[in-house]
């Protein structure tokens, strides 16, 4: 073994043992986390659950909002090759008789979350109560997504305040398969995940063989596959680890790959919020100072599992990490993620 290859087997036992400590610290039935650094992928699953009949990082995981990443990649694709501008009004394409208006929401504002648009339609709690713990989503088709957009009057001018919406990112995910012609699976898939590679990326449930089982809060009660209904744009996407990685990485090192120019346009600060205004937003990612430079990061969850995808470009380092368990008071997935990724380690 050279110096070279003995120090890089070090450094990837290290990495190992910092993972495996992480995984602990999650506490869920199937937990993985998955780490690049310098192109080096190391890879650490475990859980509190009996191990699964596929291996853990071969499973496909609900990311929940972190979806949203992948559809304002799509529209920064769309904006580079020329199809769209971005402000365009999203009523346009919803009902292109509407009248645009003096202030109307744009397709960037709805990626951003500055569309003055709630979390959820005022008409969704409703019919969502019932089923909270499992698919609150279900019952609420696209079309109705579509109507309560058309009818929703913005809390506030739209560009002018910043408001966390999977209503807003839904309605995007419709205007955008209309204008492109083509419906939200195919587009996504043609556009984003073929061109990156992502062959076990998937936007809707795979059955047994190929996906992660959720878990509610106490880590026992199994929960069903996510049902999306017309929210897809804002959190449909299920992955493997592996591929999880290979998007970050394409973040990472965007140099070469077909969708480049979105990738770099992704990187972009579009907005600040947050005391003194440290906080900023590019198209699609948080972005957060760090010792090294900035981070970029996005969670998600959905009834039973959780997600935390970020990378780190000044340490070409990104890191993926996954668990079938939905903390909702006291998170410990994202905390550890997230200190993990910008080297203030794993609380415990």
């Amino acid at each position: 073994m050279t110096a070279v290859a003995a120090a890089q087997a070090v450094g990837e036992e290290a990495s190992r043992r910092v993972l495996a400590d992480a995984v602990a610290a999650v506490d869920a039935p199937d937990v993985v986390f998955a780490l690049s650094r310098e192109g080096r992928r190391t890879v650490v699953a475990g859980g509190t659950g009996p191990a699964p009949a596929v291996p853990r990082e071969r499973l496909r995981y609900e990311i929940g909002s972190a979806s949203k990443t992948f559809t304002g990649l799509l529209l920064a694709g769309l904006v580079e090759s020329g199809e769209l501008s971005g402000g365009e009004p999203a009523a346009r394409f919803l009902d292109p008789r509407r009248p645009p208006g003096r202030a109307p929401v744009t397709l960037t504002h709805l990626i951003t979350h500055t569309a003055g648009l709630p979390p959820l339609p005022a008409d969704f709690y409703p019919q969502a109560v019932r089923r909270w713990s499992t698919n609150p989503y279900a019952h609420y088709p696209a079309d109705r997504v579509v109507r309560a957009f058309l009818r929703a009057g913005p809390r506030h001018r739209p560009g002018t305040r910043w408001r966390y919406s999977n209503f807003g990112v839904a309605a995007l995910g419709h205007a955008l398969s209309v204008a492109a012609s083509a419906p939200w699976d195919t587009l996504l898939t043609a556009r984003v995940l073929r061109p990156l590679g992502l062959s076990d990326t998937a936007l809707r449930p795979g059955g047994p063989a190929r996906d992660a089982v959720g878990h509610a809060a106490d880590g026992v009660r199994r929960t069903p596959p996510l049902d999306i209904g017309g929210f897809a744009a804002a959190g449909a996407v299920r992955a493997t680890v592996h591929d999880l990685l290979a998007y970050l990485e394409a973040h990472l090192r965007p140099e070469g790959n077909p969708l480049a120019g979105a990738l770099r346009e992704v990187h972009r600060p579009v907005l600040r919020r947050g005391v003194r205004h440290r906080h900023v937003h590019t198209l699609t990612w948080f972005r957060h100072p760090a010792d090294h430079g900035p981070v970029y990061f996005h969670s998600g969850a959905t009834s039973g599992q959780q997600a935390f995808l970020g990378f780190y470009p000044e340490t070409d380092t990104a890191l993926v990490a996954v668990s079938t368990r939905r903390f909702r008071l006291r998170d410990r997935l994202v905390p550890v993620a997230y200190g993990l990724l910008t080297g203030a380690g794993a609380p415990r």
